[in-house]
């Protein structure tokens, strides 16, 4: 079945999230007992303070600062992978401009991502309601059967339904040889560079190499070539 994925139709993304505001001390007393009572079982060994660097994988204290898309354009001198990021410290701007492109576009009816499932469309469907944002059809699951749901996810299709482990997407391009560029960041990064540096643009570099490996695995995965990296054009 894996070979049947019709590439042309599927949409990659990744995002990137922080905390939505710097330190704890900058939350209101209200929001500061919340995260205390949501991180509790996680207060053996830190205090709720030293627990806030975690704030943002939590859709309630997080907000997202890029999404990263790419699709693979096919023509007459070959297969390309094409990226787009959409990176502002206004996630409503964020979301708006991706919920136009997934209405827009006649062609993408499919999502996929890493840990989507459980990290990225989630969360996304999450921080568009709070910004009081509809979501758009790809995203409105409720209701709807599995079979309904076009959402890929790299790491579910490598469970082959094996639920005891997470795999990182970096693992997965180790074992399948991908070659990944060297990034001078990681994702526990993201935070400071975005607070400290307040370096968006070094942030969406970075989303968007995480969107290539994501699209050269799945390739892999259904048994076809990797795009050469002179095809790949970055936003």
């Amino acid at each position: 079945m894996l070979q049947k994925i019709p590439l042309s139709k599927v949409l990659f993304l990744d995002i990137e999230t922080v905390p939505e505001f710097p330190t704890f001390k900058d939350l209101d007393d209200k929001t500061q007992e919340l995260y205390g009572q949501k991180t509790k079982f996680l207060q053996k060994e830190n205090s709720v303070e030293e627990l806030y660097d975690r704030a943002g994988i939590y859709a309630e204290f997080g907000k997202i600062v890029c999404i990263s898309v790419g699709y693979i354009h096919a023509s007459s001198l070959g297969e390309q992978i094409r990226l787009k990021s959409f990176y502002n410290d206004d996630e409503e701007v964020i979301l708006r401009e991706f919920v136009a492109l997934l209405e827009d576009s006649n062609v993408f009816s499919i999502l996929c991502g890493h840990n989507a499932k459980e990290f990225d469309f989630p969360f996304i469907c999450r921080r568009l309601l709070i910004n009081g944002i509809t979501l758009p059809p790809v995203l409105d699951i409720a209701g709807k059967k599995p079979w309904e749901i076009n959402h890929l996810d790299t790491m579910e299709l490598w469970k082959f339904g094996d639920y005891k482990a997470y795999t990182s997407l970096s693992l997965l391009c180790h074992v399948f040889k991908i070659p990944t560029p060297k990034d001078d960041i990681s994702g526990a990064d993201v935070a400071r560079v975005y607070y400290e540096e307040k370096n968006l643009e070094r942030i969406k570099v970075y989303c968007e190499k995480d969107v290539v490996a994501l699209m050269q695995l799945l390739r892999k995965m259904i048994g076809k070539s990797l795009i050469k990296e002179d095809k790949i054009l970055y936003s």
